[in-house]
This record gives structure tokens, sequence and C-alpha cells, in this order.
């Protein structure tokens, strides 16, 4: 088949890289134009950019899929397939109806369960143990489109948001091309259109969510660590100055009066801190102005002083 490939991160990445290990012709990349990075604020393409330009495909960046000569140029490649993952662009319906078989999508949720931008951080801060990816055929509302396939993936105690994204962009790439191969081979996949009932919506994330509210339980904030590791990463603040905590968990079988925030004790591995209802949290990795994220027993050799009981996160 005739594929053009729409998508931007590295989760998209994961899915091209499925589509060039198949058999079919990839005749066009389509990804969000380039962007500043770094320090030097210098353009960057995306992770899918430069994959694509590795493979010498061609690559579309337009802002937008609403132009009339941007549907005329797509329309010109005559595509049979436009499978897209993590694009970031709207497709008008104009766009859709493009491509012989239509639009494909590789959602990272098992729908309608967790519809929108960020399904991976919502389904962690939820506390689910499953979640998995659905290739769905797209239409023009918001993740809605009929299912086609889905694949599941547990969720662990010890996944954070990277860890989950990086096994579900494998997965969701293993399953895109099981789909592709058969509607190649039959063309006829039999969609099953979701139950709306059943929908959640996983909005995006914004750094303002991911500062820890101490008065919440270990367990809601180790959920929210995880959940925001590596993006936007949860963050407090320690004697007037910000702190990014990378890794924490919830000691389950102790219990504290200490005021929510407050410094226990320092272990070889980790500080112990109060959190809320009476809970205890155990932080393991953490950042602290101007320099990396270490893992506790590496940054308790240097600033064991700044980080003594008593002092007060979050005050």
């Amino acid at each position: 088949m005739r594929i053009v490939f729409a998508g931007t991160p590295e989760f998209a990445a994961e899915s091209l890289r499925a589509l060039l290990q198949g058999h079919h012709d990839i005749i066009a990349v389509y990804t969000q134009p380039d962007r500043p990075a770094g320090r030097g604020r210098n353009l960057k393409p995306s992770a899918v950019k430069a994959l694509a330009l590795e493979h010498n495909l061609p690559v579309y960046q337009p802002v937008t899929l609403r132009d009339v000569d941007t549907q005329a140029e797509l329309a010109a490649l005559k595509p049979d397939l436009m499978v897209v993952a993590a694009y970031g662009l709207l497709l008008p319906q104009s766009v859709l109806d493009i491509p012989r078989l239509g639009c494909i999508n590789v959602h990272a949720s098992l729908l309608p369960r967790w519809r929108g931008a960020a399904p991976i951080q919502r389904a962690i801060l939820a506390g689910d143990k499953t979640t998995g990816i659905t290739i769905m055929q797209m239409d023009a509302g918001l993740d809605t489109g009929a299912m086609l396939y889905k694949a599941e993936c547990p969720i662990s105690n010890s996944d954070t948001g990277a860890s989950l994204h990086d096994r579900l962009a494998l997965l969701g790439g293993d399953a895109l091309l099981a789909v592709v191969d058969d509607l190649y081979e039959r063309q006829a996949l039999v969609p099953e259109a979701q139950d709306n009932s059943l929908a959640t919506y996983a909005a995006k994330l914004s750094k303002e969510e991911a500062l820890i509210n101490w008065q919440q339980s270990a367990k809601a904030i180790a959920r929210q660590v995880r959940a925001f590791n590596n993006v936007p990463v949860a963050h407090t603040t320690l004697n007037g100055q910000p702190v990014r905590i990378w890794l924490a968990k919830r000691i389950k079988d102790e219990t504290t009066t200490a005021s929510p925030g407050m410094i226990i004790r320092t272990e070889k591995k980790s500080l112990v801190v109060a959190a809320g209802e009476g809970t205890v949290l155990q932080i393991e990795m953490m950042q602290l102005p101007g320099g990396k994220a270490l893992a506790l027993s590496e940054l308790l050799k240097s600033k064991r002083e700044e980080l003594q009981p008593g002092q007060v996160f979050g005050s």
C-alpha cells in the first residue's frame, strides 16, 4: 500500500520504525514544524522528521491541514492509507476523506478510556492497573473513531510516565504493523464502535498540576511523581528554592503525626517525608536548583546538611 505517515514525537517515531520494517511504501511523512530547543533555542527537528530523513523519505511540515493548498498537495500523493500517531494537528474531514482506505490512529490507551492528549500520564495518576494501545479508524471527533485493534499493557507500581511511554511506543508499532498488514491482505477489519458512556478525557499536561500538595496522601503524591516523570516533573520548594522530585513511593506500613511536607529522617538511599492523612513518602531521586537529578544516596553525600529532619517541603 501507498502510506502517508503523520506523527511528531518519539512515540510516533516507533510506529514509523515498525512501518519501515514492513513491505509497504511510505510515500511521505508529515510532522510538526521544527521547534526551538535547548539553551540556544535553535530549531530542532521532531523525532519523526529525523527518522524520515535517515531513510530518505519526503517530509512535509505544514502549520495546519485546513489549508486548501496543503490538502491538494496531500491528495496529489494518492495515498491508500494515512497512519497518524501523536501528530499534534487536527485532521479535518476533508483530509480524512483523501486516502482510499481512510486514516487510522495509534492511541496510547484502551479506548474509550483516556481520549485526548495525555493518556499515559492520566492512567498512572488515576491508579489504573492496565492500559494499552488502540488502533482506530479516525473520524472528525477527538479519539472517537471505531476501534480496529487493541493490545493490553499492565501498569506496575514502579512504572513512570517515561517507562510506560517507552513500552507503549513499542507495543504501538507492533499493533500498527499487524493492522496495516491485515488491511492490505484482506482490506476488511471489523470496526468496533466505542461506548461513549465509558469515555474519560486525558487533558494536556500542565506544569501547574505537577506542583505537589503535601496535604495529599503519600499514595496520591507517589502517583503524581511517577506520572510526571519525565514531563513536566513533579516539583515543590525547600527553603524557598525550587526542587524537582523524580522518584518517590509510599511507605505502606508507616504512619506519622508530623506536619505534611516535613522531613522525618534521612536514610542511606532516601528521604522520609510526612504527607497528608498521616501517611509517609519515601523520596529516592531529587533535583536541587542548578543541579542534576540524583539518587538520594548520591545527593546526601554532598547536601546532607541541607536536607535535615525538621525541614519542610512546600513551606
